[in-house]
């Protein structure tokens, strides 16, 4: 339904755009001709209305591009409004400006305004009825009997026709749009199975190769390091056999949900690479914050408390983290960046687990113990 709101944006900014160029072209006639300013005044208060609401709307489209959630109760203000100005001003046109006139130009307002917008048939409906009960009421103020009896039975008819081309319009617009949302939702839905490990939801090992490559090539100006880890649950194996598969699953759930928490925390992407293999990627300004990073993963590790009875490396379940820090842009190879985190991987293993290994060209190997 957001795509429909945000639909909404998109037809509000370009109707109401219309709306400016119509009523400020329209209100030079009464300055220059009719030497009418309040007339003028009345033309130009409708397109700084209309220019109220590009502006608000502009607004709002950008917060979706954002990714932010349309504003739905705001939208429906926003068309009410819209609506709401462009009655009052064919009302002025068709009506209380020129009383001894039949209301043609109010008619065609009643018609087309909503045409461009895709709201409930319901609404749509209160709107024309409001419209109409106000018309009415004006008519048999302003106008002679003689007018407003043409007006009347004009103004029906064309109620009726507004009513009956919005309801159908509306209604096969909010179908196709819901039916478009539906595939989006199914396509995204597959998409998500494809990239998403199912017992962790962590994202895979195709999802984290095509985030690689978009981090290698794609950076901002201010990210000065790349960094690429590969860690491993120490003994994983040894865990497996003496406390089953089930409590197996159970551990790496938790070293995902663990992983995966790091992306609000610390800005880190996680991907389960393997059975007990794990890859991150993140972007560091100073070098020395990668040990910030290796560390606090350390300590959320630690504070799971996993017990593991088998492992050689910690009466608790630990990881063994290898590390490439490259500056961005200077190297473009992933699969010799992976092959070096791959490699400090296996120094962690072979110097005892529980500990990282950070290597890059730039800078000298060096190592983090665990605990």
């Amino acid at each position: 339904m957001d795509k429909l709101f945000s639909q909404n944006l998109h037809n509000l900014r370009s109707v109401n755009i219309v709306v400016i160029v119509l009523a400020s072209v329209w209100s030079f006639f009464p300055v220059f001709i009719e030497k009418n300013l309040p007339k003028a005044g009345i033309y130009l208060i409708t397109a700084l209305v209309s220019l109220v609401i590009v502006f608000i709307t502009n607004y709002e489209i950008k917060r979706t591009r954002l990714g932010m959630d349309v504003t739905r109760k705001l939208t429906y203000i926003l068309m009410t409004l819209y609506y709401s100005n462009v009655m009052f001003f064919g009302m002025y046109i068709g009506v209380w400006s020129n009383p001894e006139i039949f209301a043609v130009s109010f008619m065609s307002f009643l018609i087309c305004a909503l045409f461009l917008l895709i709201n409930s048939p319901v609404y749509n409906l209160c709107l024309t009825l409001g419209a109409l009960v106000i018309f009415i009421v004006s008519t048999v103020s302003f106008k002679s009997q003689q007018i407003w009896t043409f007006d009347l039975s004009n103004v029906l008819i064309a109620g009726c026709i507004s009513l009956f081309f919005s309801w159908h319009i509306t209604k096969l617009r909010l179908i196709s749009a819901l039916n478009t949302a539906t595939l989006e939702d199914e396509r995204n839905k597959y998409f998500n199975q494809s990239t998403i490990d199912e017992l962790t939801g962590l994202r895979n090992r195709r999802d984290f190769m095509q985030t690689f490559h978009r981090y290698v090539s794609y950076y901002r100006s201010s990210d000065d390091w790349l960094c690429i880890a590969i860690a491993d649950i120490d003994f994983f194996k040894n865990y497996n056999d003496y406390y089953g598969h089930p409590k197996g699953d159970e551990c790496l759930r938790s070293v995902g949900n663990l992983l995966n928490s790091l992306r609000s925390v610390m800005s880190v992407y996680a991907a389960r690479v393997g059975g007990e293999e794990f890859a991150l990627l993140w972007f560091e300004n100073k070098v020395e914050h990668v040990n910030t990073v290796v560390s606090g993963i350390f300590n959320l590790v630690r504070n799971l408390d996993i017990l593991h009875e088998k492992s050689e490396a910690s009466p608790h379940v630990t990881l063994s983290i290898g590390i490439c820090v490259m500056r961005c842009g200077s190297f473009h190879d992933t699969h010799a960046l992976y092959d070096s985190a791959d490699k400090a991987l296996y120094m962690a293993k072979k110097s005892g687990r529980n500990c990282a290994y950070i290597n890059g060209r730039d800078i000298a190997q060096y190592k983090i113990c665990g605990e």
